[in-house]
């Protein structure tokens, strides 16, 4: 495992206004993760959990603070580069499946690579291939309609994990499944995880996918706690995480 961080949070913080009155969010949050970790961020509904993976993803700016991804400075950039970053390095899974239902589950799973203009006969295989791996090898001409939803979650994996990303978001990602199509979807994030050294950060609910991780983090009373409920230390080497606050 690479020393350097895939992801390095410094000192974010995050909050909006709601009125005359000022709701902050996130406090000072400091974290690493590095190429090939897993790493899960667990805590109560309401706790922020969820705008914190959008803007360790490149989706909402904080309010203060640093998000670097491969040592780029990724809200110093301009919008078009930020995208760019985005398409070519970040994979996404949420609750939601979030596919196109006019394409095919092919498609979809494509459609990051063809919006950065690659050509199709030359990335369809690798496309095919994720299909393949998640099970899907006889559908993949089937629209999101005709599949179930473990199925559907299954293609949103494979089409996160199409641009071989350094860093996988996962924001409950079978929170809507049952359990036999969740530990199906917690084993090929797992060992997709591990063939392409892709570092991958959970938000769950789920003690039996938390526990799969090598680190546990709760979002807890605006703090990033460890399992026994201590704060990381400024000195940590992998999680150097001061507070949160939600």
């Amino acid at each position: 495992m690479s020393e350097a961080p895939v992801l390095a949070v410094e000192h974010l913080r995050h909050g909006y206004t709601l009125g005359r009155s000022r709701l902050e969010v996130l406090r000072d949050i400091e974290l690493r993760v590095r190429a090939g970790e897993r790493l899960a961020i667990v805590g109560a509904s309401g706790q922020g959990k969820s705008t914190l993976m959008h803007v360790m993803g490149s989706l909402e700016r904080p309010t203060a603070g640093q998000v670097r991804i491969l040592d780029q400075d990724v809200y110093a950039l301009s919008e078009a580069k930020r995208s760019a970053l985005r398409n070519r390095h970040i994979g996404f899974v949420y609750q939601l499946h979030r596919l196109l239902p006019e394409f095919t589950a092919l498609e979809n799973v494509l459609m990051p690579l063809l919006v950065r203009r690659e050509r199709r006969r030359r990335v369809e295989p690798w496309a095919r291939e994720l299909l393949e791996r998640v099970g899907l090898g006889e559908r993949l001409q089937h629209k999101p309609g005709m599949l179930s939803g473990g199925e559907r979650q299954r293609v949103a994996l494979a089409r996160a994990l199409v641009n071989r990303p350094a860093l996988l978001l996962a924001d409950e990602p079978t929170g809507n499944l049952d359990s036999a199509s969740a530990e199906r979807v917690h084993r090929l994030m797992l060992e997709l995880n591990a063939e392409l050294g892709t570092a991958l950060v959970v938000v769950t609910h789920e003690p039996a996918l938390a526990a799969r991780m090598e680190r546990v983090l709760h979002l807890r009373d605006g703090r990033l706690q460890d399992t026994a409920g201590d704060t990381h230390p400024a000195q940590a080497p992998l999680a150097d995480t001061r507070s949160v606050g939600n």
